[in-house]
């Protein structure tokens, strides 16, 4: 079970860092975009178009990297002063919550990007690129995200046993090497 949450993890943080790389073609989209507009005095029809897509598909798939990391929004007026053991019971308490969202989220999803693969769906512009890869994105960062969330529950309920466990560690050790 250890090793399958570490995989899953392990997984996360590389399509994270991964993920995170997206932001240089959307700069080099939009840089593209101002010095055609300002500098050479001509539009361009696809560079706001292109940007607008690789965001959309970064601004999903990192949410297994994300909750690896702690890093979702979350109100730590209360929350943030609590014990470790406490917070687990807390975060399992909700956890029905995430585990009902992420399971619509993921059928409707799913469901939204088969139709637009079967469709070769495109984005009807000028441009007219294929959109069914972002559509495709969804579920599978949907899919991340849940599996990670499953690694958090588990690790959640061996911290209320008392067991050792530390899946932040995990996340860490992969991005910054062995824990000396």
């Amino acid at each position: 079970m250890l090793k399958l949450a570490r995989g899953i993890t392990q997984l996360n943080i590389w399509i994270g860092k991964i993920c995170a790389w997206l932001i240089v073609p959307m700069f080099l989209a939009l840089i593209a975009d101002v010095i055609m507009r300002y500098v050479v005095g001509s539009v361009t029809i696809w560079t706001a178009e292109l940007a607008q897509l690789i965001f959309g598909v970064y601004s999903v798939i990192a949410g297994g990297y994300l909750l690896v990391n702690r890093g979702h929004v979350n109100v730590d007026i209360l929350y943030g002063r609590f014990s470790k053991k406490r917070k687990a019971v807390v975060d399992l308490a909700t956890s029905f919550l995430f585990v009902f969202f992420m399971l619509v989220l993921i059928w409707q999803s799913a469901d939204m990007a088969w139709e637009s693969i079967e469709k070769m769906e495109t984005s009807y512009s000028v441009w007219n690129p294929y959109i069914w890869p972002v559509k495709l994105a969804v579920p599978v960062a949907g899919i991340l995200l849940f599996l990670q969330g499953i690694v958090r529950m588990v690790s959640d309920w061996r911290a209320i046993k008392g067991l050792e466990n530390d899946p932040d560690v995990w996340g860490k050790q992969a991005a910054d090497g062995p824990a000396h």
